[in-house]
């Protein structure tokens, strides 16, 4: 199947929504007096997230307002040991552009020339990194016989089965490689993924990309929980990033993968998930409560009266069948209710213009991460597939899984080094 060229049109839109979010967040770009890119600006104090560490940031990080995401494909031709050479070269690459990025800097390189395309696009300039986080993934399709990687392929890196309710857009499914950069401002994520393309051209396409914003779930204790386009707040029991026992029990990589290069990383799943917003906003409010187990506005499951109350899913409804219904979506994919299976959810809301049948094309880009994803998301998911009510107002119609090698040491590795160790 030939690889789709994508990048300029996806990258256009992605520059479009970009540059009207980081309006609404009201960004200002700058620079110095004698034209040079500046740092973060004087009124703008500096919030910077490590990038260097044992695991890569936007994993366990709270996670910030807004999302761009994209993936690619890696189109360079040659013998196997060139192609893999030029991977090699991206990565390092693309790691000391991130690094530089998340600090606040600009991208490595010649700005100045007046003959040469400046290094930096430098629609960032001046502005704080806004607690920039930039995450790399692997692909299961970049371990083909390209770059001679087929055995350093996870298990757990399988591609994932049928999973109800899903029609997926292939022009929005799957990819060599991936990159998830969030931000308190739009641009400065836009700028993330617009100066990585930017490097990688030659190397790599954009195939598919999403810009989220609103985070759509919690994943720290200290957070206020989110909503989602459906008005139900989103994350009340997700895993708490800073909690390291739960972290290391449900989320990161250990001894237990075939591959060692893995240890310390995790897998993600991503998944956009269209919500029939018309039809649901028709629905009454007590089906609505019923369809996710919880109060709308309070958060409270129906068998309690506080957000945070663990549910009680014995507790009998004035009906005299459950509080909480059998097919609500809390009770479906409640940990006690999975053998303890837990995954680390971090959604952001989307919204990308009319569908041709004039509906809303607007829902939950949803990313989690996890161990193994034939273990936990794969299950959880045909459960929900199979029973949960909120399947009659969602559909998932793109799709990817990624490997997130663990992060990077110091200023002389790479992503992904241990791979081709």
């Amino acid at each position: 199947m030939p690889v789709p060229r994508t990048s300029r049109r996806n990258l256009l839109k992605l520059g479009g929504a970009g540059i009207a979010g980081a309006a609404a967040a009201g960004t200002l770009a700058a620079c110095t007096s004698d034209h040079s890119p500046a740092t973060a600006s004087a009124s703008t104090p500096a919030t910077k997230v490590a990038f260097f560490g044992a695991h890569q940031a936007g994993i366990s990080t709270p996670a910030p307002e807004r999302l761009a995401f994209a993936s690619y494909d890696v189109t360079v031709d040659g013998t196997v040991a060139q192609k893999r050479a030029a991977l090699q070269q991206l990565l390092k690459d693309w790691t000391a552009a991130a690094a530089a990025m998340t600090a606040g800097q600009a991208v490595p390189g010649d700005s100045q020339n007046p003959d040469a395309p400046p290094a930096d696009t430098g629609e960032a300039y001046g502005a704080s990194p806004s607690n920039l986080t930039i995450t790399f993934g692997f692909g299961p399709s970049l371990f083909d016989d390209r770059f001679g990687l087929a055995g350093k392929r996870p298990a757990a890196l399988a591609d994932l089965p049928h999973l109800a309710p899903e029609n997926l857009d292939p022009g929005r499914t799957g990819g060599d490689l991936c990159i998830q950069a969030c931000s308190d401002d739009g641009l400065v994520a836009f700028h993330a993924i617009r100066n990585l393309a930017r490097i990688g051209r030659g190397t790599v396409v954009m195939r598919w990309s999403q810009l989220g914003f609103g985070k759509a779930t919690s994943n720290g204790a200290d957070q206020e929980t989110p909503r989602n386009l459906m008005g139900f707040k989103d994350g009340t029991r997700n895993i708490d990033g800073a909690d390291d026992a739960l972290m290391n029990g449900h989320v990161w990589v250990a001894s237990e993968t075939d591959q060692p290069w893995m240890r310390g990383g995790s897998y993600a799943v991503a998944r956009r998930i269209r919500m029939h917003i018309e039809a649901w906003d028709r629905d009454v409010l007590s089906d609505q409560q019923h369809v996710f187990g919880r109060a709308k506005y309070s958060g409270a499951p129906l068998s309690g009266v506080k957000e945070h109350d663990t549910p009680d899913f014995k507790v009998i409804g004035p009906d005299g069948g459950p509080a909480i219904p059998d097919t609500a979506h809390i009770r479906l994919a409640a940990f006690e209710n999975n053998n303890g299976l837990r995954i680390l959810r971090r959604g952001y809301s989307f919204t990308d213009g009319i569908l041709d049948s004039g509906e809303l094309d607007a829902g939950l880009f949803f990313l989690a991460f996890q161990k193994d994803p034939r273990a936990q998301f794969v299950p959880l998911q045909q459960k929900l597939g199979a029973h949960d009510a909120l399947n009659e107002y969602i559909e998932h119609v793109g799709s990817g899984l990624f490997a997130c090698p663990p992060g990077v040491k110091d200023g002389s590795d790479y992503w992904g080094s241990a791979l081709f160790a």
